[in-house]
């Protein structure tokens, strides 16, 4: 069984992410887009909340010794796959990481007012990711 402390404590993390990122989501695009701190703040938020997922993923995965993922995406999938999540579900959640690589490493291509609403769009999978592996912790 995967380590329940270590996964419990990585779902908090990202709760209090989530948690730091709604109050922003709030403010409209505009002013989120003049006021860089805010921008900068959203982007690290959506970063951490995606990797401390795809860290609980690749747990899971490893400790239940399922095949490797190939990618960050494949960890959600793969968890569909297993029936920890709902697989309808790992497909919804699974291209938020593309969303995540493009904030890291694409910033200078993306539609900040399309990146924003896709944020806005995406928190609310995390709060049902959150509570989908408290389920399986529970098994």
């Amino acid at each position: 069984m995967a380590n329940r402390e270590l996964i419990e404590k990585k779902m908090r993390n990202i709760a209090e992410y989530i948690g730091e990122l709604e109050p922003i989501l709030e403010i409209g695009n505009r002013e989120i887009v003049e006021e860089k701190v805010k921008l900068r703040t959203i982007e690290r938020l959506i970063q951490l909340i995606v990797d401390t997922a795809v860290d609980i993923n690749e747990h899971i995965i490893s400790e239940e010794k399922f095949t490797a993922a190939d990618d960050y995406q494949s960890t959600f999938l793969a968890l569909g796959e297993k029936g920890i999540l709902p697989e309808t579900f790992a497909k919804k959640i699974a291209p938020s990481v593309g969303l995540r690589n493009a904030v890291v490493h694409q910033y200078e291509k993306i539609d900040l007012d399309r990146m924003l609403d896709a944020i806005r769009l995406n928190i609310a999978d995390y709060r049902e990711y959150i509570k989908l592996i408290g389920q399986f912790l529970k098994r």
